[in-house]
């Protein structure tokens, strides 16, 4: 079994409130958890109007496809066009 944990940096420019970064976020988390079979939640940076901070993770039987689902995961998040990816970290348990 392997577990993969990523953790994402966002920067949401176009944003000027808390209320904005909720809704983002929600759409983004919503789209995730809909179309992939990943944990996705908001881990840092809680008060910061225009920066987020996801950890998402995902269980699976071989390496090869944990790492790919998370990819594609980060893929899929910045083709949305919500936010901009500033950093990812991609890890294999």
């Amino acid at each position: 079994m392997f577990v993969g944990v990523c953790s994402l940096d966002l920067i949401l420019a176009e944003n000027h409130s808390l209320k904005g970064k909720r809704r983002v976020l929600r759409t983004v988390k919503d789209r995730v958890r809909n179309t992939f079979n990943v944990s996705i939640a908001e881990v840092d940076s809680h008060d910061l109007w225009q920066r987020c901070s996801l950890g998402l993770s995902c269980v699976g039987r071989d390496r090869p496809h944990v790492e790919s689902q998370l990819s594609n995961v980060v893929k899929f998040i910045e083709d949305l066009h919500l936010a901009e990816i500033e950093n990812v970290h991609l890890e294999i348990l």
